[in-house]
């Protein structure tokens, strides 16, 4: 029961209880597994632990490596500093190479003053918001570590060299690891130390211009300021919205391909209405369960309608890089404590679905994403200020003359998004937000918001790179890596491309 599972003393009690040892012998439990079970109306909390009884723990929660200096190894450059990029630094220092980090954003903590900005004064730098700057676009919205991939032993270790640069240990036990985006700035910032302290090198305000190309083969790069690093491989972690970047590989006619997105709106619900839907309760979650979460899919007219990146107690927060552009996404601090719920509802799209882009080629996708963000801003009022309606109006196709409080602090305005948006996501929205209404009573309500747009789920674009050394089709020294090129979804599947990529590229120098 969610009480017996609340606290380590707890646990003690029900190991007692099963093992029929007296309690003080028993030293320690730790948490292995856990996660909560509420497909019935009695909720359950699953544990798989180990106890310590008449001994103490002698290993540690979670395994180190150890590191070593690599300042006279061998250069690597790494074009930017989020969880591709870092992971990958760390990988390379481990084979004994020395990255040089190259970011066009600022370190971690001058970003957060530009990231205020945007909700305090509508300014956003292009340079230095919650997709730009050190830690990626997953610093500064929520650090959630769940990640579908099957390579279990992989996962684990990107999750244990997390927990070796601060990270709570609960992230290997829980079902949905979740660092909080209050806690994961300070454990980006020990990975850039110990990446410094081995003698890599990190380079902030430093945007990649260009390649140096000779004779198809990348040895290095030239950054906005003129500055050029060389090295004998390039590995490429610069994001899904480094748009700039894909503008100048499509220029520069080096094979690139417009792939499938996900686009659509931020849902936020009253998280005590999600706690007591989910867990089939008119008190809600009480003082033992977390916060709930959901998940719901379905497909409408052959295209998958999904929540996405779900926020349980968190909050909405503004994710433009640029000028006219409103664009939304989630994030929830360690303890998961606001008063709101949020979750990306959004349709799966792919480039033949708007012809009209067609001519953009391998940046069809991308094209669509800028346009749908300027509508945004426009319908927003040309600032931060989000365009927003009550889901139940939405569905029924309504204006809704009133809005509820939010958590999205630049403000919201009232707008008919089923008007505007572009019918093929709005209409496979409606019916899909009606069928998870009727599998949740109370799920599809006029208490909820939707607010637009949700448009940077993934890359919409993929750099093509060779299954089994990850380099570049045509360009030899170029490592495409993460959720930028295509190849990853979160922090944790971008963490472990990046190791991937460090050891095709180490492979590739000797």
């Amino acid at each position: 029961m969610p009480e017996q599972a609340a606290g380590e003393q707890a646990l003690k009690q029900a190991v007692a209880r099963e093992t029929g040892d007296d309690l003080s012998g028993i030293r320690a439990v730790r948490v292995l597994k856990r996660s909560v079970d509420a497909r019935q109306r009695t909720v359950y909390v699953n544990l798989k632990v180990r106890a310590f009884i008449h001994e103490e723990p002698e290993e540690a929660e979670f395994q180190s490596i150890e590191y070593r200096d690599v300042s006279g190894g061998r250069p690597v450059i790494v074009v930017g500093a989020g969880p591709g990029g870092l992971f990958a630094a760390l990988r390379l220092i481990e084979l004994g190479l020395r990255p040089v980090i190259v970011e066009r954003g600022k370190d971690v903590h001058a970003r957060k003053r530009d990231i205020a900005l945007i909700s305090r004064e509508h300014t956003v730098n292009g340079e230095s918001n919650y997709c730009f700057g050190e830690g990626g676009a997953g610093a500064y919205s929520d650090g959630k570590l769940y990640t579908r991939s099957k390579k279990r032993g992989t996962v684990e270790r990107i999750l244990h060299l997390f927990c070796q640069h601060g990270a709570s240990s609960s992230i290997l036990s829980d079902a949905h690891p979740h660092i909080g985006t209050d806690k994961l700035p300070r454990v980006i910032e020990r990975i850039r130390e110990q990446i410094l302290r081995c003698g890599g090198e990190v380079h902030f305000e430093a945007r990649m211009e260009s390649l140096i190309i000779k004779e198809d083969r990348v040895t290095g790069i030239i950054t906005a300021a003129g500055q050029a690093f060389e090295a004998g491989a390039v590995i490429l972690a610069t994001g899904h919205s480094a748009r700039d970047v894909y503008d100048y590989l499509h220029r520069q006619q080096i094979p690139i391909e417009a792939k499938g997105i996900a686009v659509g709106v931020r849902l936020e619900h009253p998280q005590e209405l999600i706690d007591r839907i989910q867990y089939h309760s008119r008190e809600g979650r009480g003082r033992f369960l977390p916060a709930a979460e959901y998940s719901y899919v379905t497909q409408v007219e052959g295209r998958g309608v999904y929540s996405f990146c779900m926020c349980p107690g968190g909050f909405i927060v503004p994710a433009a890089s640029g000028a006219k552009q409103v664009v939304v996404n989630g994030m929830s601090p360690s303890n998961r404590g606001s008063e709101w719920a949020n979750s990306g509802m959004v349709v799966e799209i792919h480039p033949e679905d708007f012809p009209a882009f067609a001519s953009h080629k391998a940046l069809s996708l991308m094209k669509f994403q800028e346009q749908l963000e300027e509508q945004a801003w426009l319908n927003g009022g040309m600032k931060q200020t989000a365009p927003a309606q009550r889901m139940g109006d939405f569905v029924r196709k309504k204006n809704s003359s009133s809005l509820p409080a939010s958590s999205y602090t630049p403000g919201l305005l009232a707008s008919p998004l089923h008007f505007w948006m572009p019918e093929c996501i709005t209409a496979r929205l409606q019916k899909g937000l009606q069928l998870f209404g009727k599998s949740a009573a109370g799920f599809l309500t006029n208490e909820a918001l939707m607010i637009g747009v949700e448009t940077r789920t993934s890359s919409p674009v993929r750099i093509l790179r060779d299954r089994e050394t990850s380099q570049h089709v045509t360009l030899k020294g170029l490592f495409p890596c993460g959720e930028g090129a295509g190849y990853a979804g979160g922090i944790v599947s971008a963490a472990m491309d990046g190791e991937r990529c460090a050891e095709n590229a180490a492979a590739s120098l000797f």
